[in-house]
């Protein structure tokens, strides 16, 4: 049983850990591709910032995603039912 409870935790912990690293890579390359497509091109500014929010936001809806998955597997595990029924507890 805390076996099954230890590895749960980790397999959340590295979800949650590679979805934080992955948006702030993702952040960092689309900000920097922002700020090199404004200074070539200063006129499209506006449409580029437009752009930039919208997939920022599709950014973090996939670590949302990561983080609502990892508190399911926290908060309501589904491999203790089969744990405790296997084991008669």
């Amino acid at each position: 049983m805390e076996m099954i409870l230890s590895f749960t935790v980790l397999g959340v912990l590295l979800v949650l850990g590679m979805g934080a690293l992955g948006t702030a890579i993702g952040f960092g390359i689309l900000g920097g591709k922002f700020l090199e497509g404004s200074a070539r091109q200063p006129e499209l500014a506006p449409k580029l910032q437009t752009s930039m929010f919208l997939v920022a936001g599709l950014i973090d809806a996939v670590t949302m995603i990561g983080i609502g998955i990892g508190m399911w597997f926290t908060f309501s595990n589904p491999y203790l039912a089969t744990l405790q029924s296997a084991v008669g507890g």
